[in-house]
């Protein structure tokens, strides 16, 4: 993607969302243990809470903001949701009890969904031939969120274990104000919605665009079973902890390797559409996922775990052309509201996946189990078999014809 000025903010804005994730994943669940006096047990079932009202936020905010973007232009809505999570990371910071840590965690569930925007607004300055490009770039602000995030988030909580909150509110405040003065609108009046139509702000009616767009349907299930599957990382330092014996810093530095390799990743994927298509780049995208899914459950020592993150890291590539090839789908007026669509379906992943593998690997790792260890990663492999099935059977009708086939 050609980084110009309006792209740029766009790709620094997710990357800062995605690096203020991050930074508080180490962090925030100490600050919930040391609300509960160091009831480890309480702040498990607590954190839980947080994380299905974070997601459920989400789920119902993505729709929104889509039809938002679509009817009031982009900018708009990233800027407020920018100046939301500088709102959020405040109240995290200085937050007395575990209510208004409630309250600051359910408004970044609603200013996460800035994505929809930010990735509506990625369509509109990138050509259809350049979309998987432009998706990869959305791709490498998650990776590079989560590989520097953690490790930024861990030094700074060693200072203090709010000081990561202050850092956060910072950046984003600083975001909001560049955008404030920089960023252009990709959304001209004469391509928005004439009217603002509620009836679609919601989860259910996002949704009722893929009955719109028949096709939509089967790539949207794809999407969906990769990000279930992105779930089974809810496991990874339990699993890490059981099987190896695992600490903070070889944790630390799986995830980080997971996310470096995924910035990797999203970054070719344009130069490797180009060269080879959509299609293959899919296919080859998961399945270097499902090979490092098996190996994962079945790998007997940490040395044959580690040789699976590459593969799981370059698993990337088959995102941003299927995401492209949904966005060629829908008009120009739509761009927003598929982006919501797409944030939905997401978050119903991250609602279902962390409790269900987590209550895989419960039953599996209890002594006697007769199901091996590894069964959420087998759960995962199979989930991207599935996710690569639909994506391919639909984009093979996309297939263009040879040239020595055609006629005049």
């Amino acid at each position: 993607m050609d980084l110009t000025s309006p792209a740029r903010f766009v790709f620094i804005t997710l990357l800062l969302d995605w690096l203020v994730i991050g930074i508080a994943s180490p962090v925030f669940p100490k600050l919930i243990v040391d609300f509960t006096h160091g009831q480890v047990d309480r702040a498990s079932q607590i954190t839980g809470i947080f994380t299905f009202a974070f997601a459920i936020v989400q789920f119902f905010a993505s729709p929104v903001l889509g039809l938002l973007s679509d009817r009031f232009g982009r900018r708009p809505v990233i800027l407020l949701s920018t100046l939301g999570s500088a709102i959020d990371c405040t109240i995290l910071a200085v937050a007395p009890n575990l209510a208004w840590l409630f309250l600051g965690r359910v408004l970044s569930g609603g200013t996460a969904a800035s994505t929809t925007a930010a990735a509506a607004y990625i369509a509109d300055v990138s050509t259809p031939e350049k979309r998987a490009a432009a998706f990869g770039f959305v791709g490498a602000a998650f990776g590079i969120g989560f590989a520097v995030g953690p490790a930024i988030g861990g030094l700074l909580g060693a200072v203090n274990l709010r000081l990561p909150f202050y850092v956060c509110a910072a950046l984003m405040l600083a975001s909001s104000a560049y955008g404030f003065f920089v960023l252009p609108e990709s959304l001209p009046p004469e391509r928005r919605r004439p009217t603002m139509e509620w009836r679609r702000a919601n989860p259910i009616a996002a949704l009722a665009l893929l009955r719109r767009h028949r096709e939509l349907s089967g790539l949207v299930t794809s999407l969906f079973c990769s990000n279930l599957a992105v779930q089974s990382f809810s496991v990874f330092v339990l699993y890490t902890i059981f099987r190896f014996g695992w600490g903070e810093r070889e944790n630390g530095f799986g995830l980080s390797l997971f996310g470096a390799l995924s910035v990797v990743a999203s970054i070719f994927t344009g130069r490797l559409v180009k060269r080879f298509g959509a299609r293959v780049v899919i296919a080859g995208g998961y399945a270097l996922g499902t090979c490092g899914f098996l190996i994962y459950g079945a790998a007997p020592t940490a040395i044959a775990f580690c040789c699976a993150l590459p593969l799981t890291g370059l698993w990337a590539i088959a995102g941003p052309p299927i995401q492209s090839a949904m966005s060629r789908r829908v008009g120009e007026r739509e761009q927003g509201e598929l982006q919501g669509a797409i944030s939905s379906v997401r978050s119903i992943a991250t609602i279902v996946g962390p409790p269900f593998f987590t209550f895989v690997f419960a039953v599996v790792s209890t002594p006697g189990a007769i199901a091996p260890v590894g069964m959420p990663w087998f759960f995962g492999g199979a989930l991207l078999v599935a996710a690569a099935t639909v994506a391919l059977r639909v984009l093979q009708r996309e297939e263009p014809v040879p040239a020595a086939a055609s006629t005049v």
